[in-house]
Parts: structure tokens; sequence; C-alpha cells
């Protein structure tokens, strides 16, 4: 009678377990299934480009099609890459308008898919070198250039843009740790701007509203001609 009382009892503890499983992954506490990866990481930006939606960017060449999707509405746009940037996607005005929320100019919580098959980076053909950086001293991203070094030479290649983030001139990116000071020219009116890194963001350098006010045109979101430089 015990050892039979002792089978009733794993049966029933089995079977309430499997109860347990089976609601919780109704509710989706026990689902694994994984999200759909992103081409790119961190914020989507705009920059003031006129035109039919579209973006440029550092790690697809021209010619690729991309799909960007805002998780905070659900909107999506499909663009085609038309040129170089310092972003890994950097939308237009016109593509910025279809995805985001009204009077933001950043979209944090987002999806970059690339429609044509290809992997989530371009090959060393775009600019990058099989590991996914640039070598030191060069002009595209990730290539560290130090005090002193020639003019005209850039940490970041491509135009710079701004987030709405508040605060004392700062900035984010991809290809620097926090921390790093970063000095920005504007090459068209030599104004500058000295940054400390805050955060991460899809950008080699992503200043935020107080950052780029030092350094624009007026009127003008997008700084072409520029220098990024490492101060330490």
């Amino acid at each position: 009678m015990k050892v039979q009382r002792k089978h009733v009892l794993a049966a029933g503890v089995a079977v309430a377990a499997s109860a347990v499983l089976a609601v919780g992954t109704g509710f989706g506490f026990a689902d694994t299934t994984p999200a759909r990866a992103s081409a790119c990481q961190g914020s989507v930006t705009f920059s003031a480009e006129g035109g039919a939606p579209g973006a440029t960017s550092d790690r697809f060449p021209v010619g690729t099609r991309l799909r960007v999707t805002n998780l905070d509405n659900n909107r999506t746009a499909t663009v085609t890459v038309t040129g170089p940037s310092g972003s890994c996607v950097l939308l237009n005005a016109a593509a910025m308008e279809l995805v985001r929320e009204p009077g933001k100019n950043v979209i944090r919580r987002n999806l970059v898919e690339r429609l044509d098959g290809g992997g989530a980076q371009a090959g060393p053909g775009a600019g990058a070198q099989p590991d996914g950086q640039t070598r030191p001293g060069s002009a595209q991203p990730g290539g560290v250039v130090q005090p002193g070094a020639p003019a005209g030479a850039s940490a970041c290649s491509g135009a710079i843009t701004f987030s709405a983030e508040g605060g004392a001139p700062a900035a984010t990116s991809g290809q620097f740790p926090v921390g790093t000071r970063l000095r920005v020219t504007n090459l068209d009116n030599n104004k500058t701007a000295t940054v400390t890194v805050t955060g991460p963001s899809g950008s080699c350098v992503l200043l935020n509203a107080a950052a780029m006010e030092l350094i624009r045109e007026s009127g003008k979101n997008l700084v072409r001609r520029n220098v990024v430089q490492v101060l330490r």
C-alpha cells in the first residue's frame, strides 16, 4: 500500500508540473522563441536630406534595401541606401516621417532588417575590415586619430547628426566606449565642440542637442564636412 501511495503521489506531482508549464507557456513565460535580430545596434536618427524615403550607411553598400521598424508604434519604412554616412543607418527626412513618433528625432527601440539577403554588415569593399573594424589612423569609423594627427584626418567618416537628448554637450557612439572625450569640428564654420561619450548609439558619433548647437550652421541638422578627434 505504501509503495502504491508513493506512485500515485509522484504521478500527481508530474501532472501538476505539466499543467503549470502549459499555463506558463500560454502566458508567454516559457516562450523561448528568439526575437528577430537587428542588423544595427543603438538608436536610429535622421539627416535633413530631401527626396524619396532613403538612407545612408557606414555598414551597407549603395543599393542595399533595408526595412526599419519603430517598435514603439510598429510603423515601418523600406529604404534603399544611397550613400555613406557615419551611422549604421541614417534615415533621410521622408523616411523618418514614416516611422517616427510626433516630435521625436530619434528611434531608440528599432529593428533594422536587410531585405536583399546579405549579411548584417558590408564586407571589406565597403570600407570595413573583415573583423568589422578599420585600422587605426584611417578616416573610417573605428580608426582612432590621436592628438596631433594630420589636418583632415578623422576618427569617423560621413556626416554627423544629432539626437533630441538634452543636458550638457555630449555624444553617444557605436565606436568609442563610455567616457571617451572627442573633439568634433565643423569644417564649414570652424566651430568646435568637445564632448564625452555617455552611451551607445548606432553612429560613430551622435551629438546631443546642446553639442550640435555649438557647431552647426543655422537651420542645418547635418554636419557633412567634419573632423572627429579622440582626446583620450
